[in-house]
C-alpha cells in the first residue's frame, strides 16, 4: 500500500498504456510505413477521407490507437462498438441509428474491435450499412483477415497491415512513460538503460506490454525521499519469462510449423530448431510436431535416406513416452537430422500424380492376370490367367504388366539422384528397361 501513496487515484485506476494513449498522429509511435509523412493513411486521417478499412496486426501495434487518433480528428459521428460484448441485437440498433443519421446528411465513423470474433451471421448485419455508405467501418483483428471476415464484407474494406513495433520504437516510448506527466513524470523514476532495453525485448513488439511491465517494474521499485529506483532484481522478477505470441487455431501457428517445414527443406538446421523451440515455447502440442516431422520425413526426404522416417517416427514415440520439456531434445534431433538429410520429394510427386489420376480418371479394372482366383466360377472367368511368379525366374523380374491397358506407360514415381535415391534410380532404370524387353 505504501507504493501506491505516490500516485493519485486516477493514475492507480487508469493503466499507464491508457494514461499514454496518444492523441495525434504526431504522437503516434511505429508504423512509419503507413503513418509517416506524406503516407497514405496519414493523409486519409488528415483530410477526413476515410473510407472503410480493416486494421491487421498482433497485440499492442496501435490499433486501437489509430481508431482513437481518428475519433478525435473527424467531423462524423464516432462509435466504439466491441465484438467481445455485443451480439445482432446491439448491430441492429446501432446500425439504425446510423442510417437516421445518414437521412440527415451526418457520417457515422464505427470502430469494431476485435472484429474477428463476430461470426458470418453478425458480419453480415454490416454489409447493407457498408454499401448504403450508412457506416463508414473500421475494423481490428490480431487474426488475418482472408480467413476470418466475409469475403463480401472484406472486398468493400481496405486492409492496412501494422507490424510489431521495433525495439528501438519501445525505448522511445519507454523513456516518454518515464518523464511524461500522464505516466510517471514527477515521480523522479530512475531506470537504467539497460533496464529499459531489457523491457522492450521481452515486450516482442507489443506496446501495452512494454508499458504494463514498466508499470509493475516501477510498482515494485525501490522507493525514498528522492524517488522510485527500478532495481535489477525487480526488473528480472517482472520479465522472468516472455509470453510468445502463438495461437494455437490462428494465424501464426500455421505460420511457426510452415517456417519450420521450409527451414528443414532448406536444409537450415539452426532455422528449423529456432521455429520448432518458439512452437514449444508457445505451448504447442510436442505430438503435433512430431506428426508434422513424420509427414517431412516421407514428404521431402523419402528415398534419398530411408531412416529419416524412423527417426521421425521415434521421435513421435519418444514425445509420447516423457512429454514437455524432456521431449524437447528429441525433436531437436529429429529436426537436424531431417534438415541435414539428402532431400527428394519424389515419392511426394508420385503420390500426388498418381491421385489426380485415380480422382480425374475412370475406374480402371484390374488385369486379370493379377486377379487372385479363388474360386472355380472366377478361374473359368479368366481371374489370374496368365500370371507370372517372379520368385520363379532368375532375376526376380517377369514382362507380366501390372497396369490397366490405358495406363499401362504410365509412370509416376521419378527417383532423384539424391542420397541413397540414386541407387534406386539405377535399378528402376534397369527393371523398366527388362519390362520393355531390353537386356539389362
Amino acid at each position: 500500500m505504501e507504493q501506491m501513496t505516490l500516485f493519485d487515484n486516477n493514475r492507480v485506476t487508469t493503466p499507464l498504456a491508457s494514461r499514454l494513449r496518444p492523441a495525434s498522429l504526431d504522437e503516434f509511435v511505429g508504423q512509419e510505413h503507413l503513418v509517416g509523412k506524406g503516407k497514405i493513411l496519414r493523409q486519409l486521417i488528415e483530410r477526413d477521407q476515410i473510407s472503410s478499412m480493416i486494421f491487421w496486426g498482433p497485440p499492442g501495434v496501435g490499433k486501437t490507437t489509430l481508431a482513437s487518433i481518428i475519433a478525435g480528428r473527424t467531423r462524423s459521428e464516432f462509435i466504439n462498438f466491441s465484438a467481445v460484448t455485443s451480439g445482432i441485437k446491439e448491430i441492429k440498433e446501432v446500425m439504425n441509428r446510423a442510417e437516421l443519421s445518414r437521412r440527415v446528411g451526418i457520417r457515422t465513423v464505427l470502430f469494431v474491435d476485435e472484429i474477428h470474433r463476430f461470426n458470418k451471421a453478425q458480419q453480415d448485419a454490416f454489409l447493407p450499412f457498408v454499401e448504403r455508405g450508412s457506416i463508414i467501418l473500421i475494423g481490428a483483428t490480431t487474426e488475418n483477415p482472408s480467413f476470418e471476415i466475409n469475403a463480401a464484407l472484406l472486398s468493400r474494406c481496405r486492409v492496412f497491415v501494422l507490424k510489431a513495433l521495433e525495439e528501438k520504437d519501445l525505448e522511445k516510448l519507454l523513456r516518454h512513460a518515464v518523464i511524461s506527466p500522464e505516466g510517471f513524470g514527477g515521480q523522479n523514476v530512475k531506470i537504467s538503460d539497460d533496464g529499459i532495453r531489457a523491457i522492450a525485448a521481452f515486450a516482442n513488439g507489443d506496446a501495452r506490454t512494454a508499458l504494463n511491465t514498466l508499470e509493475m517494474a516501477v510498482l515494485n521499485g525501490e522507493i525514498s525521499a528522492e524517488g522510485i529506483t527500478v532495481t535489477e532484481e525487480a526488473l528480472e522478477q517482472c520479465i522472468s519469462r516472455k509470453s510468445l505470441l502463438y495461437d494455437k487455431t490462428g494465424e501464426e501457428h500455421y505460420n511457426l510449423i510452415s517456417a519450420l517445414h521450409k527451414s528443414m527443406r532448406n536444409s537450415d538446421p539452426d532455422a528449423a530448431i529456432y521455429w520448432m523451440m518458439r512452437m514449444l515455447e508457445g505451448g504447442e502440442n510436442p505430438l503435433y510436431i512430431a506428426r508434422r516431422l513424420i509427414r517431412f520425413a516421407s514428404e521431402d526426404v523419402g528415398m534419398a535416406d530411408s531412416n529419416a522416417l524412423q527417426v521421425a517416427v521415434a521421435a513421435y514415440q519418444a514425445c509420447h513416452f516423457l512429454g514437455m520439456p524432456e521431449c524437447d531434445v528429441h525433436l531437436t534431433h529429429a529436426v537436424v537430422y531431417l534438415s541435414m538429410a539428402p532431400k527428394s520429394n519424389a515419392l511426394y510427386t508420385a503420390c500426388e500424380t498418381c491421385k489426380k489420376d485415380v480422382r480425374m480418371l475412370r475406374a480402371e479394372p484390374v488385369p486379370f492376370q493379377i486377379r487372385n482366383g479363388v474360386t472355380d466360377l472366377m478361374k473359368d472367368l479368366g481371374y489370374g490367367k496368365g500370371y507370372e511368379y517372379a520368385h520363379d525366374t532368375e532375376e526376380k523380374l517377369t514382362h507380366m504388366q501390372c497396369m490397366p491397358d490405358r495406363l499401362k506407360d504410365r509412370t509416376y514415381y521419378h527417383p532423384t539422384a539424391q542420397g541413397e535415391e540414386a541407387e534406386t534410380a539405377k535399378r528402376l532404370e534397369e527393371i523398366r528397361k527388362f519390362r520393355k524387353g531390353q537386356d539389362k
